[in-house]
């Protein structure tokens, strides 16, 4: 495909994500260009859009629609962001992780729901408050967490609605990552290091990050600077913080940043939430392979 456009697949990205997509099924009519359909999506995401104002170029909008439905209940993005993070572009994946989240408010186009509908991929806690914030879309909020390496790319994304506190979803987001280095072998999961702000400075997690025997960097929060203090003696030692390794946090928030360019991402206007997670997926594979 020549002449690409702002914002659509570039011949480097398609070459990775092209052998990852279903092959095209036996049918009456046409099938639709994969690619074509996926730079629709980026479309999508990259104006915030209707889906029924998508240009003719790409084709019918709810064929752009379904097939990013259709590759989200079978994980074909999340497949392909696995295959961006091992893309060979002599800048392998740097272990020193950085973690935060970040609050997205979803537009009232994001209401309507079908509140038996099932969430994927999605931070595990009491179901009812899952089933709850997928049937609700108006007035609410969704919460990213996001674990990115020392160069900011994206290694794994968990959603919650927006009033959930982040330390409760570290270890689930550290389960998530899962880089496959080529050879025989498990895929690595454990960081050399892993740098976060306050909101994940709690004992217990300090004490499971050690079990798991990671390294890490948390500033102390003030009530427990304060209550070590009142203890005297018997408050013991303060962690041990480097500021120097924690400066290097600011790649999760440039990350951010990253994804809320992309306008159907600053706002979330999806129905799902798997949807609205498949579309982080699919920016998140292109920052891999940019």
């Amino acid at each position: 495909m020549s002449g690409v456009g702002r914002g659509e697949l570039t011949d480097k990205a398609w070459a990775v994500i092209a052998p990852l997509l279903p092959e095209p099924g036996r049918r009456s009519g046409r099938w639709r260009d994969h690619r074509q359909v996926i730079n629709g999506i980026l479309w999508k995401l990259r104006t915030g859009a209707p889906w029924r104002d998508l240009p003719e170029r790409y084709g019918p909008w709810k064929t752009c629609h379904e097939r990013l439905r259709r590759w989200t209940d079978d994980g074909t993005w999340d497949r392909i962001l696995d295959k961006a993070r091992v893309y060979d572009d002599g800048q392998p994946v740097e272990w020193v992780i950085s973690v935060d989240s970040s609050v997205v408010r979803a537009h009232q186009h994001a209401a309507g729901a079908r509140k038996k509908g099932d969430l994927p991929a999605v931070s595990p806690y009491r179901r009812r408050t899952v089933k709850r914030w997928a049937a609700r879309g108006a007035g609410l909020s969704t919460k990213i967490h996001l674990a990115v390496d020392g160069r900011g790319r994206p290694l794994s994304v968990l959603l919650t609605p927006g009033q959930s506190g982040d330390n409760p979803q570290l270890f689930a987001l550290l389960d998530a990552i899962r880089v496959h280095q080529g050879g025989p072998g498990r895929p690595r999961k454990r960081p050399d290091m892993l740098i976060a702000d306050k909101a994940y400075a709690y004992d217990p997690t300090r004490n499971g990050l050690r079990r798991r025997g990671i390294a890490h960097t948390f500033p102390e929060r003030s009530d427990q600077v304060a209550r070590r203090a009142a203890r005297g003696n018997l408050g013991g030692r303060p962690p041990s913080f480097d500021k120097e390794i924690y400066r290097q946090r600011n790649v999760v928030e440039r990350c951010f940043n990253r994804f809320k360019q992309w306008r159907d991402l600053a706002t979330r206007y999806a129905k799902r939430a798997a949807l609205y997670r498949s579309s982080l997926l699919l920016i998140a594979a292109l920052i891999w392979l940019r």
